[in-house]
């Protein structure tokens, strides 16, 4: 069930539940925006370091 079906209830499981999700989605969504964000840092610093 979704939220624009026409059956769903708000009650407190799917509240709890939809909370939950978005919780977890928002905590690796920043994650995932914090590595992506440090890697294009990192690849436009102009240096003369190479760690091969």
């Amino acid at each position: 069930m979704f939220p624009f079906v026409f059956e769903w209830v708000w009650d407190m499981p799917h509240m709890v539940f939809m909370g939950a999700l978005w919780y977890a989605l928002s905590i690796i969504g920043l994650g995932m925006t914090y590595c992506i964000v440090k890697s294009v840092i990192d690849v436009s610093k102009k240096e003369t370091d190479n760690h091969h």
